[in-house]
């Protein structure tokens, strides 16, 4: 079975009639069970990791006040989600879920996390819902423990990864790929490595042809050791944070493009679920198993 990483620890609770999506870490793990792309005996758990890998790209001032829940408001009010040891907990659970997705790809070819994608946290602080970044901490950790020198991240959230990008902007061993929708936030983006701007209101068949003209040159051109993949729903017509009007077949089909591109090539890809934000829980935790269903598929046709 595809390697799959789930903990408990992804759902925190929140306020009720918060915008963020809380429930739907749980609620996708089930349907990965229910529609038997899992099973619990086949799901990898991570550990907490140590404060100290957090700060192989966090600054120490930032990640104190935010486990001692002493940031300021301000700071709170950009990342967007009320302080909560519990949520200090989550967030740091979903990085070592990354980590160890990112393990279990170089073991096994190919690899998906049930959280992640918070690639909108910078060195020192957090913003549009992300904390900690996920996508840089597992890149540090797994370079730090030799297993990997180069690393491409993939990311097709419809919003820039604008902290990805400032961390790794001077920084050969990694490249960052964003295609993303030009009119959302950030408001102020960064400059990852390659940055593809998409119009307003791309379908399926635009997107997926612009993809198609990068990714196969970018993976020749980088030859990375292991592939971050970082696979938004937000791009979905019915995404209240997208602007962009794939379908539920489109976003498959992309999944399948970046995953058999890489893996028929020889590239490890640990994958995460990205943003999503669609009113209809049952849609948008459907939407978000699009992933581990085409990893699923390329998981048997490939490994």
């Amino acid at each position: 079975m595809i390697p799959i990483v789930y903990h408990p620890n992804y759902v925190t609770p929140l306020p009720d009639g918060h915008r963020f999506p809380m429930p739907k870490f749980k609620l996708l793990y089930d349907l990965l069970i229910t529609d038997g792309i899992t099973t619990p005996e086949h799901t990898h758990i991570p550990e907490v990791p140590a404060r100290e890998i957090i700060e192989l790209v966090h600054t120490p001032e930032y990640v104190q006040a935010y486990y001692g829940g002493t940031l300021d408001p301000k700071a709170q009010r950009r990342i967007g989600l009320p302080w909560s040891p519990g949520l200090v907990t989550r967030t740091c659970t979903a990085v070592a879920g990354t980590i160890l997705t990112a393990q279990l790809a170089l073991k096994y070819g190919l690899a998906c996390n049930t959280a992640g994608g918070t690639h909108h946290a910078f060195p020192s602080f957090g913003s549009g819902f992300c904390i900690f970044n996920d996508l840089a901490i597992a890149t540090r950790r797994l370079q730090q423990l030799e297993l990997v020198k180069k690393v491409l991240i993939i990311d097709l959230d419809v919003h820039q990864g604008d902290g990805t990008a400032y961390i790794f902007q001077n920084d050969e061993s990694v490249f960052t790929f964003s295609m993303h929708c030009e009119a959302n936030f950030p408001g102020t983006k960064q400059k990852s490595d390659l940055d593809v701007p998409l119009a307003v209101g791309l379908d399926d068949e635009g997107y997926l042809k612009i993809l198609s003209q990068y990714l196969p040159d970018l993976l020749g051109e980088v030859n990375p050791d292991l592939v971050l993949y970082d696979a938004g729903v937000d791009t979905h017509i019915e995404d209240r944070l997208g602007k962009l009007c794939m379908s539920n077949i489109g976003i498959y089909r992309r999944d399948i493009q970046v995953l058999s591109t890489c893996v028929a090539a020889g590239y490890p890809v640990a994958a995460v679920i990205g943003g999503g934000y669609a009113k209809d829980f049952q849609n948008l935790v459907y939407r978000h198993s699009l992933l581990h269903r085409a990893a699923r598929d390329i998981y048997h046709q490939y490994l």
